[in-house]
């Protein structure tokens, strides 16, 4: 017994001194833009700022700057929140009725409930939007310094019996458009069909001097990522066969390189968008959603091939948490707007009562998501699988 504690214990301290500083380095920078955009909107607003919080819980170290904010790192590294005057608690549930009434007229000025619909949207949507910003000047930045990596979308091997064979592609085809999308390298069609299957697609296919439409349809299975992590794709069944000297990696300005930027942000939001839609669907599966520890263990993973894909990384996470905030959820961002939305067709805000009621159902749904995540987590991760899955 005491040599399988020992061995957990050394499984388990493996496993976080190789995820821990990648994960806090990743979401450190994702968590501090988003609520970046909530505070500088705000002071724009002349909203009054009370907090501005790395994490949750006990504070670990802080200070005050010039206008009374106290700008802090917390115990919990899950989050952030920037909480202003006029807000209950850190989720931005207002003060009581009474309270807000009772205002003088310079607490008003400040007060974050106080002022006109369309200045509290846009501070709410400031958040997410910031994500989105962050992503496009990370990928700017990357294309800029680093270039635009292509591989001919060119098929060398099908896989008998697979989508491709059905669909009728042959060896030396060259994929050129999916759905009336351009596709510019293997790597982007991959990411294209990975998060659609049971779809079909048509697909624009060079073949000799001939241009070509075929229809496929990705079926969903099991595949391992160079790092031994199993997930659930859209697999067409084809391979392509880099000879050296075939990647290449083109030189741009840097206005081109924002282009690339907003199209690659854009293309990770339509992906995204299009797995979760799978999801209700029956086309994808829900496992692949991950929580805090399936995060970390990426982060270290990626963290092993260098400083730039894990700035990809983070851009891809991002994007994830901008759209993830933009939610209907009472709790999050895109409730609050809901709140808002409702507010400017009634000519008035919801009730105190309705708008608890809600973050109520927005607290429930949350947590039922987070308790899915980790659920995922430990039968996904392969130290926590180890250190957990014995009898």
């Amino acid at each position: 017994m005491s040599e399988f504690f020992l061995s957990s214990f050394s499984t388990l301290s493996h496993g976080l001194i190789g995820y821990i500083i990648p994960f806090l380095f990743v979401l450190t920078i994702v968590v501090f833009f988003h609520e970046l955009g909530h505070f500088l909107v705000a002071r724009w607003a002349g909203v009054k700022v009370l907090t501005f919080s790395l994490g949750f819980g006990p504070e670990l170290a802080g200070f005050n700057d010039r206008h009374g904010t106290r700008w802090k790192i917390s115990a919990i590294p899950l989050g952030g929140y920037v909480k202003f005057f006029g807000d209950e608690s850190e989720a931005s549930t207002p003060a009581s009725a009474e309270t807000l009434a009772t205002m003088s007229e310079e607490e008003r000025a400040g007060s974050f409930h106080h002022k006109k619909v369309g200045a509290r949207a846009a501070i709410v949507a400031a958040g997410p939007i910031a994500n989105f910003i962050l992503a496009i000047v990370i990928f700017t930045c990357l294309f800029t310094f680093f270039g635009k990596p292509s591989t001919t979308a060119r098929v060398d091997k099908i896989e008998a019996s697979s989508a491709a064979e059905r669909a009728g592609f042959q060896v030396g085809d060259i994929v050129t458009a999916i759905d009336g999308k351009t596709i510019g390298s293997f790597s982007d069609m991959q990411r294209f069909v990975s998060v659609r299957a049971g779809e079909t697609m048509t697909f624009t296919v060079k073949r000799g001097d001939s241009t070509l439409q075929l229809k496929g349809t990705p079926e969903l299975r099991e595949v391992k990522d160079p790092f031994g992590n199993t997930q659930r794709l859209g697999i067409l069944g084809i391979t392509r066969a880099t000879a050296p000297g075939e990647v290449t990696t083109e030189k741009v300005d840097p206005a081109t390189a924002f282009w690339l930027g907003i199209k690659e942000t854009w293309f990770v939001i339509e992906q995204t968008l299009a797995y979760i839609g799978n999801i209700f669907t029956g086309r994808a599966s829900a496992d692949q959603i991950g929580g805090p520890i399936r995060i970390a263990q990426i982060s270290g993973q990626v963290a092993t091939l260098g400083i730039i894909p894990l700035l990809h990384l983070a851009a891809v996470l991002s994007i994830s948490i901008g759209l993830l905030n933009l939610f209907p959820v009472p709790l999050l961002d895109g409730g609050h707007l809901l709140f808002y939305s409702a507010e400017v067709l009634r000519g008035r805000p919801l009730s105190e009562k309705s708008q608890e009621y809600g973050f109520r159902v927005g607290l429930v749904l949350v947590l039922m998501l987070m308790v899915f995540a980790f659920y995922n987590d430990f039968h996904q991760v392969p130290w926590l699988k180890g250190l957990f899955g014995r009898s």
